[in-house]
């Protein structure tokens, strides 16, 4: 039988890189995105099917869910990829920014993970994968409010595992470093706040060198193939680094003293900063 794969945010990027990776490979998709209808590319390929799902309504992840085990049988694995990134400096921020990155990053996976709990508990089996970042781990100037957000859903699931292991649940992260998708592009929220001009130069200079890196990294499918190496993963191993400079700087920040590792942050995002 084939197994079935639900993923959020697949409307661009990650999201309908992996949609259309799993379905190469033989898998049912359930492709869920707060808009199906406006979506071209995914409705014609084989073995994928749209849902509407907005992480931040309970009610659409639910009807998503359910009408995803009424098409094709059942759900074997859920990837929560929906994501939003706001950028700038922290003083810049709005409440309702904040809010939204939260809502989004953190609030969205644990609605989405505690809708498809009940399902997987009862079947003994299921596999969640949430698109965190090596952000998650390591921090970057001008990504505050984004890093709380890949943070605080690091920690959720390092605590979730627990609980779900007695259940052969099994929860896995993602961590991309740079990829060039339109994260760096449409998808961006910049902060700007009237009136703040202090940071001004720093940010500039920041916010280019972060650009950069997106502009020179590999493409989503390259995320795609690491999400669908967990998914076939039987183990209950937790994280899995995902493009060629995630495992390097996750290395260098578990070997280096915090001092030595932001040094090297501060050479590589602040270059050209004169304060």
């Amino acid at each position: 039988m084939k197994k079935t794969v639900l993923i959020t945010g697949t409307s661009s990027g990650i999201g309908k890189s992996t949609a259309l990776y799993f379905a190469s490979k033989g898998w049912n998709v359930a492709a869920t995105m707060r808009t199906p209808e406006k979506e071209k590319e995914l409705s014609k390929v084989d073995g994928i099917k749209l849902f509407k799902l907005d992480v931040t309504d309970p009610a659409s992840i639910q009807s998503a869910i359910e009408e995803s085990i009424s098409v094709f049988g059942g759900i074997d694995v859920v990837v929560n990829n929906a994501g939003y990134g706001g950028v700038g400096v922290f003083e810049a921020a709005s409440q309702e920014q904040i809010q939204r990155q939260f809502d989004t990053n953190v609030f969205g996976v644990m609605n989405v993970t505690r809708a498809i709990l009940p399902y997987f508990r009862q079947k003994k089996s299921g596999t969640i994968i949430n698109v965190t970042s090596v952000g998650g781990l390591i921090t970057f100037p001008i990504y505050s409010v984004y890093h709380s957000t890949k943070w605080a859903v690091e920690g959720f699931a390092e605590a979730l595992q627990y609980e779900l292991r007695p259940f052969n649940i099994k929860i896995k992260n993602i961590e991309p470093g740079a990829i060039k998708t339109d994260f760096y592009d449409r998808s961006q929220d910049l902060f700007k706040k009237e009136g703040l001009t202090d940071y001004d130069n720093y940010a500039k200079v920041a916010f280019e060198n972060t650009q950069n890196a997106g502009v020179n990294a590999p493409g989503p499918e390259v995320v795609a193939k690491k999400i669908y190496k967990a998914a076939l993963d039987r183990s209950f191993r937790l994280r899995y680094p995902a493009g060629p400079q995630a495992p390097a700087l996750l290395f260098l920040r578990r070997l280096l003293p915090l001092s030595w590792f932001r040094g090297i942050v501060k050479l590589v995002v602040e270059r050209g900063f004169k304060g």
